[in-house]
């Protein structure tokens, strides 16, 4: 059915209607007939029938109240009767792929007329590829499932799959030969971590933290070990499911007993008596993805120190959901392993020797979530530099108050050292073998997932201040704000403690300095 032609009115016409029964409005351009709506505005009537509001031009005050994307819903849309006559709307709504020409709200290798040593042009291809992709598939779901805490569409995944972006989340690498990324756009042997930096910020502006972590971020932390110290037997079996987005799996270290203390880990393996099989017993606590995972890649204590082992969810193995404050739809749980029975050949790498293979898992894990962070503060830079200008307050733009202006400095400088911090990292890593990152990049990347998130709580507590009670409401204006502001501390949390990275950084150090240093 074609869309109907909508008429043009004067401003003139328009003010003739200014009645409560007979009630219309301008916003940007366009021309609403409110007169039955009236009555179910959710602000009350006489937010309407106001003389400044009531046939008039109420773009300001709309913009003032709502984001663009009420206007959007089909229920809205249909109120709109016609356009202004001269006049096009200025407005307009999310563009798949967009880049945003908001000042710092995008780094600035994508920012018109700068320039980057670290990008080439196949990343620039790349990261449009990805944008479009995020903006078209996966948004929209991010948004719903954030709200209804039920898991990421199946349907998701299965496209991400397709794109095989499930195995470009784990960096480059062997396991990228032979598959087509991202509709041939990048071959296998010439993907790098800059384009895996790429696709986790992509998926990070959905401004949905506990999706993000839901979307099977338990395999960018639980598949690394299987892929690294796995048989070649049990990494035929089960990484392709996992790819495939038919298995999911999770990474089962914490405890209720033992967070950052690796070494002090209670669950606990041994052996059959006939040597065949282990056999799990204790629990694990505040695992993403456990709700709905099949494997768990599980931290134990053995006889001989600690082994990782890879659990696949059967008798004995229970999980229960647990309520974060972020949406269930990460699918965080408590885990319990009740004699659990597993094939020695699950054993990920050295018996006794778990921690080098759980210590050298932390380094990527780590550096997925600064990635995560520093876009995550990018968006809210972007939130706030927005409201600041369209928000009026005690008769200017918000924008006008100097103490709002040094609140939004101080958030652009912090977004910005990260992520500089972040590319020269990256580009490091682009450069060094596996067992080199874990011998020269330990400290920084510790020290830099400590700066991030202490970075993203300074934001965070600054944004609220900016959008005021809006920032502590759920829905509308400052949603995404609230919900940043609710969940910023995940990041400084998961992965490690910002004190026990910040101590972890200046160890390192120490091990480097040279015996001869001397003022």
């Amino acid at each position: 059915m074609a869309a109907k032609e909508l008429k043009q009115y004067t401003l003139e016409e328009v003010a003739e209607h200014n009645k409560p029964d007979d009630l219309w409005v301008v916003i940007d351009a366009k021309v609403y007939n409110l007169s039955r709506f009236k009555d179910l505005h959710p602000g009350g009537i006489s937010v309407l029938t106001d003389e400044e509001i009531a046939g008039q031009d109420a773009t300001e005050a709309f913009y003032g109240l709502h984001r663009h994307e009420v206007l959007e819903r089909p229920q809205y849309q249909r109120m709109q009767i016609g356009t202004i006559q001269g006049e096009q709307p200025v407005i307009y709504s999310r563009i798949v792929g967009e880049i945003s020409d908001v000042p710092y709200a995008e780094p600035t290798w994508l920012s018109q007329g700068y320039h980057s040593p670290y990008y080439t042009e196949n990343h620039r291809k790349f990261q449009q590829a990805v944008r479009r992709f995020a903006d078209e598939f996966i948004y929209e779901d991010a948004q719903a499932r954030e709200e209804d805490g039920k898991r990421p569409s199946q349907s998701v995944i299965d496209k991400m799959a397709a794109m095989n972006l499930h195995a470009m989340r784990m960096g480059p690498g062997k396991h990228l030969q032979g598959l087509t990324l991202m509709d041939g756009l990048v071959k296998p042997e010439e993907f790098n971590y800059f384009h895996e930096l790429i696709i986790t910020q992509e998926i990070a502006r959905c401004g949905a933290r506990g999706y993000g972590d839901g979307l099977m971020g338990g395999k960018v932390i639980g598949l690394p070990p299987v892929l690294n110290f796995g048989s070649e037997a049990l990494k035929a079996r089960v990484v392709p499911e996992v790819f495939a987005g038919k298995k999911f799996i999770c990474l089962a270290i914490s405890e209720a007993q033992a967070g950052s203390d690796v070494m002090g880990l209670q669950t606990t393996a041994v052996k059959s008596e006939d040597g065949k099989e282990w056999i799990v017993n204790g629990t694990k606590k505040w695992i993403t993805n456990a709700t709905f995972a099949d494997y768990f890649t599980v931290g134990c204590k053995t006889e001989d120190g600690l082994t990782v082992i890879l659990v696949e969810r059967g008798p004995g193995v229970e999980t229960r959901q647990i309520k974060t404050s972020y949406s269930t739809t990460a699918g965080t749980a408590y885990i319990t392993f009740d004699n659990v029975r597993v094939p020695v050949e699950n054993t990920l790498g050295e018996e006794g020797r778990g921690i080098f293979v759980i210590l050298s898992n932390f380094n990527h894990e780590r550096w997925v979530m600064c990635c995560s962070s520093a876009r995550s503060q990018r968006s809210i830079v972007e939130e706030c530099l927005k409201w600041a200008t369209q928000r009026k307050a005690f008769g200017k733009p918000l924008i006008s108050q100097a103490v709002i202006r040094s609140k939004l400095a101080a958030m652009i400088a912090r977004t910005e050292s990260v992520q500089s911090w972040l590319e020269n990292i990256t580009y490091q890593m682009c450069h060094m073998t596996y067992k080199q990152q874990s011998q020269k990049l330990a400290g920084q990347i510790a020290f830099l997932k400590s700066y991030s998130t202490r970075c993203a709580q300074e934001t965070a507590k600054d944004a609220v201040q900016i959008f005021g009670g809006r920032g502590i409401t759920r829905t509308g204006m400052g949603r995404f704000v609230e919900h940043y502001h609710r969940t910023v501390t995940f990041d400084a949390l998961l992965g490690g403690a910002e004190d026990v990275l910040a101590d972890l950084g200046v160890r390192q150090a120490m091990r480097a300095m040279p015996k001869n240093a001397r003022l």
